[in-house]
């Protein structure tokens, strides 16, 4: 099922490891425009797969996958499970409540501890911004990066990317990369390590991403990573192919960033009126999990034939599948991915 020696794109990027010669996935920043689109390339086996009735392929077995979350999670979480466990590995969950990180544990002595447990890859979501690139550095496998504090979420990145590539090539568009089209993110930028990875991704496959918030809610300086920078949600949607919205995250906030949630939703929510702004065929995206009625109106969330949302769903599964299969090619010996580069 998996193609593990050689790619039908070769020419895409360059063959056997050199098309990924990473051994953790931090985030997209430190991703080539060909090594994103190896990822998603090599995703769409695992679509395939997950569309089948018999869900299930045996690469990984006898490895082990850790999924070590220091933050709450549900559906990324869920997310890694699932791909693991079809790839046949064992997956391992390690909840930060009923960890020893909660009895004074240093993040490094976790680490170590996880290391001496001989697992085959490590999946870490954690508050603060760099700790996964603290753990990769103290471990002997794959880390993948499940969210850091207000740093990246390159899975998310991922998935998004290769939703919408899925909807595009549905509605006959050629959709290789994104090169021409414009992409809307709204919400609580500031926090978002979401948007950070999107940004990235959407526009190192060629889009125009306009981020668009409340001052208070827009990080000073994001102009410098090549975003279109609004505060008018109107404006930002003018002739936009993509709406992606974002949720405010009130649990990282320390004091009031918006005057309400009513207020907040006249001025940033998308509804079905708003919308309109944007291209007659623009597609409507959310990360999750989603506040109905704040940042989003139901009847846009679940609009037929715009609404992408369930498929984001979907194709974290894919994306996550990918991410460990990859990154453990070395450990299990593929040909052609001996050694990094």
């Amino acid at each position: 099922m998996a193609s593990t020696e050689t790619s039908p794109h070769v020419a895409r990027y360059p063959a056997g490891a050199k098309a990924f010669p990473h051994r953790d996935l931090i985030g997209i920043g430190q991703l080539e425009r060909h090594e994103i689109l190896f990822l998603l390339d090599e995703a769409e086996q695992w679509v395939t797969l997950n569309r089948q009735p018999t869900k299930h392929n045996d690469l990984l077995a006898g490895l082990t996958v850790i999924n070590a979350f220091f933050e709450n999670s549900t559906r990324t979480l869920l997310s890694f499970e699932i791909a693991g466990k079809r790839l046949g590995a064992d997956v391992v969950n390690m909840h930060a409540a009923t960890s020893s990180v909660k009895k004074g544990e240093t993040l490094i002595d976790t680490a170590i501890t996880l290391n001496a447990m001989r697992a085959d890859a490590i999946v870490i979501r954690h508050g603060s911004s760099g700790a996964t690139q603290l753990i990769a550095d103290k471990v002997d496998c794959p880390v993948l990066n499940a969210g850091d504090g207000q740093h990246e979420h390159p899975t998310q990145g991922l998935l998004d990317a290769l939703a919408l590539r899925h909807a595009l090539r549905e509605r006959g568009e050629a959709a290789d990369d994104f090169t021409g089209l414009v992409i809307v993110i709204c919400g609580d930028i500031l926090h978002s390590r979401v948007a950070r990875s999107n940004l990235l991704c959407l526009q190192a496959l060629g889009a125009t991403v306009r981020l668009c918030a409340p001052p208070a809610l827009m990080p000073t300086g994001i102009e410098a990573m090549g975003a279109e920078v609004y505060h008018d949600f109107d404006a930002a949607l003018d002739g936009a192919d993509v709406a992606m919205m974002l949720r405010l995250q009130t649990e990282r906030m320390s004091g009031q960033f918006i005057p309400s949630a009513r207020e907040y939703h006249h001025l940033y929510g998308l509804t079905k009126q708003r919308l309109a702004n944007a291209k007659r065929d623009a597609l409507v995206m959310h990360p999750g999990p989603m506040n109905r009625g704040v940042e989003i109106d139901s009847e846009v969330a679940d609009l037929i034939d715009r609404s992408i949302i369930t498929r984001q769903v979907e194709m974290g599964v894919a994306i996550r599948m990918t991410a460990l299969e990859v990154l453990t090619r070395r450990g299990r010996g593929v040909a052609g991915w001996g050694a990094a580069t």
